[in-house]
């Protein structure tokens, strides 16, 4: 695999769904304390050389959620046992104020939000993406990524899924096909200029 040199200015962090509502469900093959370990490794990584950090979260409600007829409406069982506000980013990420927080209503990332818009008129061009889960959160928004001519770096222990088979599924299948696999380790050895 070839050394990864990234442009700090032109690269941004994207992390799925890292709220309590998630991270409070059992991963698989990661579980979310490690996938939050690691993408906590990956924002300090960010903010000491430039990257811009986007964390995205779902907000799921009768009101505004999507309604379609489908067999089964959502793969997720979400704990009731969540104290406070269940949409709130794990309180073990190391976000700051001037992060810039992307509210979605679905399982993409890009579209009804304004993700695409932020990027562009800061001069983006690769993304580094993890998250929860692997197959919906992660892989719908880089298909939409891959789609609009971003270059995308997935960090592979720093996203999970409800089954190990379908995180394997997305990572071999899809998102090495639209972009460059990498352990999180990885990145944080990247040259970045």
């Amino acid at each position: 695999m070839d050394a990864l040199a990234l442009k700090g200015s032109e690269t941004a962090l994207v992390l799925i769904d890292l709220q309590r509502s998630v991270t409070s469900m059992e991963t698989k093959p990661y579980p979310a304390s490690k996938v939050i370990e690691n993408a906590a490794k990956l924002i300090n990584f960010a903010h000491s050389n430039g990257i811009k950090v986007f964390p995205v979260r779902v907000i799921r409600d009768a009101e505004t959620s999507l309604r379609v007829a489908a067999d089964n409406s959502s793969p997720f069982r979400l704990s009731s046992q969540i104290q406070g506000d269940p949409f709130a980013f794990d309180p073990s990420l190391p976000l700051r104020p001037d992060d810039q927080v992307i509210t979605k209503r679905q399982w993409g990332a890009f579209y009804g939000t304004d993700l695409e818009l932020s990027l562009r008129r800061r001069g983006i061009n690769t993304i580094i993406l993890a998250g929860i889960a692997t197959l919906y959160g992660v892989e719908s928004t880089a298909r939409f990524a891959y789609e609009m001519g971003f270059n995308q770096i997935f960090a592979e222990d720093a996203m999970s899924d409800i089954s190990e088979e379908t995180h394997r599924i997305s990572v071999e299948y899809v998102l090495k096909r639209i972009g460059r696999v990498r352990k999180t380790s990885e990145i944080l050895d990247s040259s970045v200029k």
